[in-house]
């Protein structure tokens, strides 16, 4: 059993070092890796980077070729939505125009999600959220951060869920990645904004009561609010 712990921790430790730099453009698509360049360069078996670049292929970064090697490939062709991808984006220095897409990608979503919770749940599976979404603006007004994070999270994986759409299920990591980036990252403000808390209690609240559209334009409202305060971490960038 410890064996495989140890050869567990050694194929992380060249994930965490491998995937950030294909993401990060370190090395260009076609680049090649032989396996036994991996085990040098590493200092690991061969078993190990076999296990590392299952888990590239899997994220659609590499592609294995029989007497080739393994070979990066375009970003095109990534899965965008694997949420260990996303959360090494974050970590680059594209962090606010992955920040920025991921964003455009909820206003596309979350929006007809709660609109479709408020819609399709039963009553029963709605009214918890009210309770979710009380518990996260107490965290925020009393600055307890790590609570705030998980009950946001929590707040909008309840929402896709209850939107009874398995595409937007598929979602919830997406999501929580975006969540959890903006907060490691210093880009969620502190304390949150009273008008954003206000903003989810209207989602929550209308989701409650059954009310579609309202729940909707209230999604939308908190979505344009992450876009306006992304807009302003980059302003002084420019």
């Amino acid at each position: 059993m410890s064996g495989d712990a140890d050869r567990h921790t050694l194929h992380n430790r060249v994930l965490a070092v491998l995937g950030p730099a294909i993401v990060a453009g370190e090395y260009e698509p076609g680049h090649v890796f032989t396996l036994e360049r991996l085990e040098r360069e590493y200092g690991v078996s061969r078993t190990v980077v076999r296990e590392a670049v299952r888990v590239l292929q899997s994220m659609r970064l590499v592609r294995s070729r029989p007497r080739t090697g393994v070979q990066v490939r375009p970003d095109e062709e990534w899965s965008v939505f694997d949420p260990q991808l996303i959360r090494w984006r974050l970590a680059g220095s594209g962090r606010m125009a992955q920040l920025r897409s991921l964003t455009e990608l909820r206003a596309a979503i979350e929006p007809p999600a709660a609109a479709a919770a408020a819609r399709n749940a039963p009553r029963e599976w709605r009214e918890p959220l009210v309770e979710v979404c009380e518990r996260m603006t107490a965290a925020g007004q009393e600055g307890d951060q790590d609570s705030f994070l998980r009950l946001d999270i929590e707040f909008h994986r309840r929402i896709l869920r209850l939107s009874g759409n398995e595409m937007f299920v598929g979602l919830t990591g997406v999501v929580a990645e975006v969540l959890t980036g903006r907060t490691e990252y210093h880009l969620m403000p502190r304390p949150p904004r009273a008008e954003a808390l206000r903003l989810h209690a209207h989602v929550a609240e209308a989701i409650r009561d059954g009310l579609p559209d309202v729940a909707q334009a209230a999604m939308r409202s908190i979505v344009g609010e992450v876009d306006e305060a992304l807009s302003e971490a980059a302003e002084p960038d420019r």
